[in-house]
């Protein structure tokens, strides 16, 4: 069956316009949902919206409610709300462009793909495409969808073109908040050293398709043997006594590139004259 776009428009760089459909990239039916079951009947069990003191309510009873204090609302109209909603553009208008790695990876939250819709927009969107992936960068629009607006930066990626919504900057926390705990020390330079061999060790290309997610294989199992009537039993966990173990740092680093417990590693001279590596966006672009 073939995928539903998820939105139709146009993709707009200055004068040049071309028609393009959107695609959700990521693919939600291997996620695993459950429901809420009546054990005795096997049944779903079904939700009523009630009012303390009231009890049932009817669904043209309901408004939605803004908290301004504890058990104060503000209520808002159905046609107030729609009063503020922003009319639904059929245009992406490129309006900036940055460094692709230059976005950090935390305002990233969805991604999407763009294709072209017919024929005709064929060659604007290979000119875009190109062109983007030439410089490296990345164009920044707001996308206004269901009457809200969305920031998202528009890449080139293989063939075609990658659109992520992003988070605005107001959505994201302070970082200073959680890591002012951190407490400033200034670490053993040898030890340092040991961990970027280790990480230079394990370097490779990214490959997500080698990791897999175990806790969703073993809830198909389990949903499969249930299927067949097979009875499950829970392993046995055992508790280790006591608290965390005390590791000596130094000696945990050069047992885990086999230098044993004592001595210095040959490679740590030539560890500490490499030039720190640059921090790259966690998305690798095409």
């Amino acid at each position: 069956m073939a995928a539903r776009a998820y939105w139709k428009g146009f993709l707009r760089l200055s004068l040049v316009s071309i028609s393009v459909e959107l695609y959700n990239a990521v693919e939600t039916k291997s996620e695993i949902s459950f429901r809420q079951i009546h054990k005795p009947s096997g049944r779903r069990i079904n939700y009523t919206k009630t009012v303390q003191g009231v009890g049932e309510v009817k669904s043209s009873d309901i408004v939605k409610g803004y908290e301004v204090d504890q058990d104060t609302y503000i209520t808002l109209e159905p046609e107030e709300i729609e009063a503020v909603k922003l009319e639904s553009k059929k245009t992406i208008d490129l309006v900036k462009f940055v460094d692709a790695t230059e976005i950090d990876p935390r305002y990233f939250e969805r991604p999407y793909y763009i294709t072209p819709a017919d024929k005709h927009s064929a060659e604007g969107y290979v000119v875009i495409r190109d062109a983007l992936k030439k410089t490296g960068k990345a164009g920044l629009a707001q996308l206004t969808i269901g009457g809200r607006e969305w920031l998202v930066a528009i890449t080139a990626l293989g063939d075609g073109l990658l659109m992520e919504m992003l988070r605005y900057a107001n959505e994201l926390r302070e970082p200073a908040d959680f890591f002012d705990a951190v407490p400033s020390l200034k670490p053993d330079k040898e030890m340092v050293d040991l961990a970027v061999e280790l990480i230079d060790r394990k370097a490779g290309k990214f490959t997500p398709d080698q990791f897999e997610d175990h806790y969703a294989t073993a809830l198909h199992d389990l949903i499969n043997k249930k299927m067949k009537g097979q009875k499950i039993k829970a392993p046995h966990e055992e508790v280790s006594p006591g608290g965390a173990k005390v590791i000596d740092l130094m000696s945990a680093l050069r047992k885990s590139i086999g230098e044993g417990s004592g001595g210095k590693p040959k490679s740590t001279k030539t560890a500490s004259r490499r030039a720190p590596a640059t921090r790259r966006s966690a998305k690798k672009r095409a």
